[in-house]
């Protein structure tokens, strides 16, 4: 690779998150608690991208992340590419996919229902993930996935 090329250096064992929307950089730092981590981190931020415009990058080193961290970044950022790491070498890439079903990740917009008056975890069905459209199971309300409230 080209020196000119490398924007933040080379991690042995990680992720890299890669076409994160410049503006959702921190929000997806914060989401996936990586200010918290004891192993590096290296967050880059609004360079050039010809998929989303400005992008953000984030390198976490030695750090593969679950299934439902990647269901919560889904919603903050979708289709962002995670590229995992072993050895320096790009042993796999994925696409993030909102997934159908939404567990616990956010926070209802209707006052009257019952996961906002009840200790009880949400779930939210995506009827259209072309339009982020999400909707709760238990009163039906849909929600714009771009204006929910994440929960922490």
């Amino acid at each position: 690779m080209n020196k000119k090329e490398r924007l933040v250096a080379a991690i042995k064992n990680g992720t890299v998150i890669d076409h994160i929307p410049a503006d959702k950089t921190f929000q997806v730092v914060n989401l996936l608690g990586l200010t918290t981590l004891s192993s590096p981190v290296t967050i880059g931020y609004n360079y050039p991208s010809t998929k989303v415009g400005q992008k953000g990058i984030i390198k976490v080193s030695d750090k593969f992340f679950s299934d439902d961290e990647i269901s919560r970044l889904s919603v903050a950022a979708p289709n962002v590419v995670l590229n995992i790491i072993r050895d320096y070498e790009v042993v796999e890439k994925k696409t993030v996919e909102t997934p159908d079903e939404l567990r616990g990740i956010v926070k209802c917009n209707n006052p009257k229902c019952i996961t906002n008056n009840e200790p009880m975890s949400t779930i939210f069905h995506v009827v259209d993930k072309a339009r982020g459209v999400l909707r709760c199971h238990y009163c039906d309300k849909e929600q714009d996935i771009n204006k929910v409230e994440i929960i922490q």
